[in-house]
């Protein structure tokens, strides 16, 4: 793993602040509800922008599958149909949903896209939450073991009514992956991509290592923390990225399937590994388990780091990122 000099939620350092050649290709677009940004370098600029172009038509096809605020998505008409009828789904809505119950049994519970039963309630925007009656009614199904996938003819059926999934901790990891898998083809050895909190880095920046940036939880103008990388990937979870504050009281998006409130035992969590798909999906599962369960889990699994700030703005750093020079 690169050398870190310390940090906290991602941005990448944008191409206006770095001297790029002129063979790399830029582009950002509003996909997944988040930004989509893309830094692609080819010796032939042609492909370069093949390459980008492919990238922002993933996250689309991931985000018009996978979201569940298009109407027409497949997660829509499986959470519309899936608790009354068993439904044939795509081979990669299958892949993700099969991997989100394999964190749901690795994390005991603390990955669960069923948090979706009583996360459907919130409004972030308009400072919405259910009352505790909502949240005692619809807490009943919340359970990943609700989901019932078939394997040999890859269906889904949920066990109880009342059940949505949601995959906004696992589907923008999936689709970075995605991307540069998809840009690799074309002969691409040099791309970042980036979507919200999830970043994907395939080589080096022409003998530089790509700077992702991590933000202060507490503070969104200052950074504290610079991690150089290549051929890794990263993603941040926070308490700030959608959120409303009521009485005292921070109402976020990362939900603890347990209580059907937000999680608060920490305000941050980065993680680093291999692909975006698992940094994503254990970024939030570290999030809902707090810190001390959160590096137990961390320290168990292999090539995956991880950098945690407590409720009290304590930094704290999985065995492979301590005692750096």
């Amino acid at each position: 793993m690169n050398k870190i000099i310390l940090l906290i939620s991602v941005f990448i350092f944008s191409a206006s602040s770095l001297a790029l050649s002129a063979e790399w290709v830029v582009r950002d677009a509003k996909i997944m509800g988040t930004t989509i940004h893309t830094e692609v370098w080819h010796e032939d600029i042609t492909i370069a922008q093949q390459a980008a172009e492919l990238v922002l038509k993933t996250m689309d096809e991931v985000n018009q599958s996978m979201s569940p605020y298009l109407e027409s998505s497949e997660l829509s008409l499986v959470n519309r149909d899936a608790s009354s009828k068993v439904i044939q789904i795509s081979s990669e809505l299958f892949s993700v949903i099969n991997q989100s119950l394999a964190y749901s049994v690795k994390t005991a519970g603390a990955f669960d896209i069923t948090y979706a039963s009583v996360g459907y309630l919130y409004n972030y925007r308009k400072s919405i939450r259910p009352n505790q009656t909502q949240l005692e009614e619809q807490l009943t199904g919340v359970n990943f073991r609700f989901i019932d996938l078939n394997k040999s003819d890859q269906t889904i059926h949920y066990k109880h009514k009342g059940v949505r999934i949601d995959l906004g901790g696992i589907a923008k990891g999936y689709a970075v992956d995605l991307a540069v898998e998809r840009a690799k083809k074309l002969g691409i050895e040099h791309i970042s991509v980036t979507a919200g909190g999830d970043t994907r880095i395939l080589g080096d920046r022409l003998g530089r290592p790509w700077v992702i940036g991590i933000r202060h939880p507490m503070n969104k103008d200052k950074v504290i923390a610079k991690i150089p990388l290549v051929n890794e990937a990263l993603s941040t979870s926070g308490d700030y990225e959608r959120y409303f504050d009521e009485d005292g009281v921070r109402y976020h998006h990362i939900i603890d399937p347990k209580t059907g409130d937000s999680a608060r035992t920490v305000r941050s969590v980065t993680i680093l590994g291999p692909k975006a798909i698992d940094t994503d999906a254990l970024s939030t599962s570290v999030f809902v388990m707090g810190s001390i369960k959160g590096l137990q889990l961390l320290e168990s699994l292999d090539k995956i780091e991880g950098i945690i700030v407590d409720k009290n703005g304590n930094l704290l750093f999985s065995s492979g990122l301590q005692n750096l020079d």
